[in-house]
């Protein structure tokens, strides 16, 4: 299927947006039936609303660690516990292809 750029009127301010042919295949990819209502700076106020001045959720807390494998210091999404091992993405990358 062939998208085409399409003008569209925001919901919240009544400006009008385009609706552009990439973002249209990206819709469809997923699955989106719908086409947005809002345009992109009222999309933009509207998460800040939500989630605060930088309109995306709090980044994720990280916690320092030593790897299990190579011994680099790095960072990662969960508090480690005793006894268990933690590996920088490299070494994980190679462990995990390796299974």
């Amino acid at each position: 299927m062939t998208y085409q750029d399409k003008p569209l009127q925001c919901s919240d301010c009544g400006q009008e947006f385009i609706f552009t042919a990439g973002e249209q295949e990206f819709y469809s990819s997923r699955g989106l039936l719908n086409e947005p209502k809002r345009c992109p700076e009222c999309r933009q106020s509207r998460k800040a609303e939500r989630y605060g001045n930088s309109g995306y959720r709090a980044p994720r807390q990280m916690f320092p660690a030593i790897c299990a494998e190579c011994g680099k210091e790095t960072e990662v999404p969960f508090e480690p516990r005793e006894g268990r091992p933690v590996y920088c993405s490299e070494c994980y990358s190679k462990i995990r292809l390796n299974k």
